[in-house]
């Protein structure tokens, strides 16, 4: 009897369950979602939009900049003030054509919003959007 329930025992542990083809269709899935994701690019700070009823959702190739309610403009994160708005405009205008979208705060004084529309027009951006949410 017991040398039975030994030969029983190991014809057990030789029939295992091969995980390789499964990991493989894992990472095959994990490759796919990682390639066909649309990143979408924010400005790095949290701005208080407006309120518009004809707000209207733009293409995702565009120049994000950000005006917080104390005045500081952001470009990808970083803080570029008034003066790194041209530049920054100017070297992305290279590569493609894109408009420029900006998220300003409902604070934001109205000098200071014209200013860097005018720095993103005097850089050579096609158009010039304000973003707002729908109500």
């Amino acid at each position: 009897m017991p040398a039975r329930l030994q030969r029983r025992l190991e014809q057990e542990e030789a029939t295992t369950i091969d995980m390789s083809p499964l990991l493989d269709v894992v990472f095959i899935l994990l490759i796919f979602f990682i390639v066909t994701t649309v990143f979408v690019k924010e400005t790095g700070v949290e701005v208080d939009k407006p309120q518009s009823l004809t707000a209207q959702q733009l293409e995702q190739t565009v120049i994000l900049l950000a005006i917080t309610d104390n005045g500081e403009i952001f470009y990808n994160g970083s803080n570029i003030g008034i003066a790194g708005i041209r530049g920054t405009v100017e070297q992305l205008q290279r590569s493609q054509p894109r408009p420029v979208v900006i998220q300003a705060d409902k604070n934001v004084p109205t000098q200071l919003l014209l200013e860097v529309i005018d720095e993103a027009k005097l850089a050579g951006t096609p158009t010039v959007n304000l973003a707002a949410l729908n109500p």
